[in-house]
């Protein structure tokens, strides 16, 4: 993308996330990841007459492996988490989610906003009122709610025991302090109690495996008994979640995480035909899809820091709180969360 087009972009983020004159910012990336991404934001919230600054970490050594959840360069490094604390806003392009630093800058006030999704994406998903309001609905209906249950013509059935843990909106900005969001996202979510699901999860043909980033081609079915997966059956894709999980060698990797639904009518369901890079924030978003997560739930609050996560967004799922219907079928039922596809 053009540079001064990508900037503009950035600008109207920084505007949404609230970044005024006086505020300090400041940029987080690794290595030479997203540095044109860096760029574009310094000189976003310079025009906005903010304090910018650049926190560069070094690349990964060789031989460190991959990425994995939870595990950040700023880990042994308290100099620069400091530095992130003492800011207003964090602008996050390597991805913390999960992690015990970004925890520790939410906490000392920081509001943050990742962002490390393909730049195409992040212009066509742009966030926007209508969406925030959508997602605000949501969430204040997910948080009086004591019971969530999801069910589908293939078979799911599987109830949650609500009320624990908080309730999170993303819309792909924020403007307040010690907040959490990515850019873009449009969805809701919460925890169960830890030993609170109980039922059946059948995956149907296009549910979506992240981040193994494919599509479900015959029915995978999941068992869970208080809140921890007992068996996962089917096909290849069945055996390939379980070879993956098994990878990590951590049983809590079978507890049942967040759970939630996707609200922007913008967002292709087909994304992975054409995926760029990113963390698939597309799939999680895309109107009416349902979306259950395994492994970690420390970031609402839990004790589970595992990091086998999967996030499972499926299709033409019904969702119930309380037995009021949010999502019947893959459609939205709540008309103030509705789009008018006119």
């Amino acid at each position: 993308m053009d540079r001064s087009v990508f900037t503009e972009l950035c600008l109207e983020q920084l505007k949404q996330s609230g970044v005024h004159e006086g505020e300090k910012v400041v940029v987080l990336s690794q290595g030479d990841e997203r540095l044109d991404y860096a760029d574009a934001f310094l000189a976003a919230g310079q025009r906005l007459g903010a304090r910018m600054y650049h926190l560069r970490l070094p690349a990964p050594l060789p031989g460190d492996g991959s990425w994995a959840v939870g595990q950040t360069g700023l880990a042994g490094n308290p100099e620069a988490v400091e530095a992130l604390k003492k800011a207003d806003m964090v602008v996050d392009l390597i991805f913390l989610l999960f992690s015990p630093e970004q925890m520790a800058i939410q906490a000392a006030g920081a509001r943050v906003l990742t962002a490390v999704e393909p730049a195409p994406l992040l212009g066509r998903l742009m966030p926007t009122k209508q969406l925030r309001e959508r997602v605000e609905v949501g969430v204040e209906y997910m948080k009086k709610a004591k019971t969530l249950r999801i069910t589908s013509k293939a078979g799911t059935d599987v109830l949650y025991k609500m009320g624990v843990y908080p309730t999170v909106g993303e819309y792909g900005c924020t403007d307040e302090a010690g907040r959490w969001d990515h850019w873009p996202a449009a969805f809701v979510f919460s925890g169960a109690a830890d030993d609170g699901v109980d039922g059946q999860i059948v995956l149907a043909p296009g549910d979506v495996l992240l981040p193994l980033n494919i599509y479900v081609r015959e029915p995978v079915i999941y068992t869970i008994e208080k809140g921890f997966i007992q068996d996962i059956r089917g096909g290849l894709e069945a055996d390939l979640i379980k070879s993956y999980m098994k990878t990590f060698n951590d049983p809590r990797g079978m507890g049942m995480s967040h759970v939630g639904w996707g609200l922007d009518h913008r967002a292709n369901w087909h994304g992975l035909c054409d995926f760029g890079g990113g963390m698939g924030m597309e799939l999680r978003s895309f109107y009416g899809n349902v979306m259950f997560s395994t492994g970690p739930n420390n970031e609402l609050g839990g004790p589970n820091d595992t990091a086998c996560h999967l996030d499972i967004p499926m299709r033409g799922c019904s969702l119930f709180l309380d037995d009021e219907p949010m999502v019947l079928d893959g459609d939205i039922a709540v008309k103030e969360m509705q789009h008018n596809f006119g």
